[in-house]
């Protein structure tokens, strides 16, 4: 247009109502190289992040590139991919989860099932304190019958005290006569949800969801200990390197250790943990 009608560069875009400064725009690809290297990384090392965990991994890691320029770069590299999901009915009436005010107050339990690569099944006992959303516990069997969930339980309590209340579904082993004595003599209240209704006990069903597609879905497992030793690994990155959206963008660890010190204090000296220096490192 400018050659063709002999105009100025200020005519030509004064007649298109663009800046100069957008005219002669010209993309430096060879800046975007860091960006390009370290979002592959990620994609390569967790492919079920998005661009929000990818960007809060990226403010962790203290990288200088702000949100439009990876988001840019995020696009160009086809990570915006969408994938197919089911299509869920919406839920009219939400009844939202009352949020404790410390850890303790409530635990979220329940079960999971998979299967090895002979096809024998397994099972996994998952324990979340709703709190910091902290995974307290991933127990993996063959069979886990109340009395082995107990100990599991038992276990938890050595290092962090019993909680107030536990919430479950009307699985046979939560509803067993055993889980009820052993409730009392502890005076653990027992929350069971509607029969159906899982989004009561949302805060363990979102983990499930995330241990499902990032754990069980993504590894195919020789044996039992090929699976208790990756959901090991996952799980503490989970509790101590993963950003969580409902917590501020702060580790379930980094969310105790900021609204419940003192109770964290007992928890991290068991771990060798010098909790002034995990501070400093992380605020």
């Amino acid at each position: 247009m400018k050659e063709e009608y002999q105009l100025s560069t200020r005519a030509v875009c004064r007649a298109l109502d663009l800046s100069r400064t957008v005219y002669a725009y010209q993309p430096d690809s060879e800046k975007d190289h860091p960006v390009i290297e370290v979002l592959l990384r990620l994609a390569e090392e967790k492919p079920t992040y998005g661009f929000g965990l990818m960007v809060d991994t990226l403010r962790r890691e203290e990288k200088p590139w702000n949100h439009k320029r990876v988001y840019r770069v995020y696009r160009a590299l086809n990570l915006n991919l969408r994938r197919k999901g089911k299509k869920r009915l919406p839920n009219r009436y939400p009844q939202p989860l009352s949020v404790p005010e410390s850890i303790n107050q409530c635990w979220s339990i329940d079960f999971m099932s998979d299967a090895l690569m002979n096809g024998r099944r397994f099972r996994t006992f998952n324990v979340v304190d709703d709190y910091n959303r902290e995974v307290l516990a991933n127990e993996v069997g063959l069979n886990l019958p109340s009395q082995r969930s107990i100990r599991v339980l038992d276990r938890i309590a050595l290092t962090r005290g019993y909680p107030a209340k536990m919430r479950m579904d009307n699985g046979p082993e939560l509803i067993s006569t055993t889980m009820a004595t052993w409730a009392e003599e502890h005076n653990i209240d027992l929350e069971f949800i509607q029969p159906g209704k899982p989004i009561q006990n949302s805060y363990i069903e979102r983990f499930k969801r995330t241990y499902r597609s990032e754990v069980l879905d993504k590894y195919a497992f020789r044996d039992l200990e090929e699976v208790r030793e990756i959901s090991r690994n996952w799980i503490r990155e989970y509790n101590e390197e993963r950003p969580h959206q409902s917590l501020g963008k702060l580790t379930p660890m980094e969310y105790r250790i900021k609204y419940c010190p003192e109770n964290s204090k007992f928890w991290m000296a068991l771990k060798g943990v010098d909790i002034q220096y995990y501070k400093a490192i992380h605020w």
